[in-house]
């Protein structure tokens, strides 16, 4: 006997919400499986830069090498610089850390073989005046970053009322009008004397939940098809 157009509708219904289901799993499954691969780049992320932090302090990179340096193979290297700063071109950039609220101590060191260099000299508290850097030849060992163009804490750098939200190497080169190399150094160099700068403050850990994000999409994926599957069960129990 011919299905009733009711019973056609129904079971045309059916076979929409099975694929949709399908899809939708299909579509959790693919998430669960990028956040998975993200999850291994990122312990080989963490394993590369744990490697170049641990590292023997390296020469820094020549004037000759600044184009090639990039954030994969670079950033956080471990290494060391010898010239003398510039006194007169410190800038202050917006800091939270561990110690609370306050400011980085930016402060170009120009060398012999590495160009002009940013240094992150360290960390001082609101209300404090930024500490003169120590005179005459300095040897500064850190770790390389790269600058940090897009601002932070929500706001764009204002390099004409030297307000600076993020560590923007190519702005502040521009603010001081010395040419500077594409990246700073957060030093570990400890100054001495009254109001030092607190160096070595370089946060380098890494948020590693991908594991918890693929399991999150699985999980849903499950739920998905175990609602379809009752669906299906009660479709066929009211033929």
């Amino acid at each position: 006997m011919a299905a009733s157009p009711t019973s056609r509708r129904h079971q045309f219904f059916l076979s929409v919400a099975m694929l949709v289901a399908l899809a939708t799993a299909a579509g959790l499954v693919a998430l669960g499986n990028w956040q998975l691969e993200r999850r291994v780049w990122k312990l080989g992320l963490i394993e590369r830069v744990t490697a170049r932090v641990d590292a023997a302090a390296q020469a820094a990179p020549g004037i000759a090498d600044w184009p090639g340096i990039n954030r994969d193979r670079d950033e956080y290297r471990h290494i060391r610089l010898r010239g003398e700063y510039l006194s007169d071109a410190t800038l202050l950039a917006k800091a939270v850390t561990e110690l609370g609220s306050g400011y980085w101590v930016m402060t170009p060191l120009r060398t012999e073989h590495a160009g002009t260099v940013m240094v992150n000299r360290g960390y001082i508290d609101q209300g404090v005046s930024a500490p003169l850097p120590p005179e005459g030849p300095q040897e500064v060992t850190g770790l390389l970053r790269l600058t940090e163009p897009e601002g932070a804490f929500l706001r764009d750098n204002l390099p004409e009322q030297q307000r600076w939200y993020s560590r923007d190497v190519e702005a502040m080169a521009s603010a001081l009008n010395v040419p500077l190399a594409p990246y700073f150094v957060d030093a570990k160099t400890a100054e001495s004397g009254a109001n030092a700068p607190v160096s070595g403050l370089t946060v380098v850990t890494f948020h590693n939940s991908h594991m918890v994000y693929a399991l999150t999409w699985y999980a849903l994926a499950a739920m998905v098809l175990a609602a379809a599957a009752m669906l299906y069960r009660e479709a066929k129990r009211r033929r």
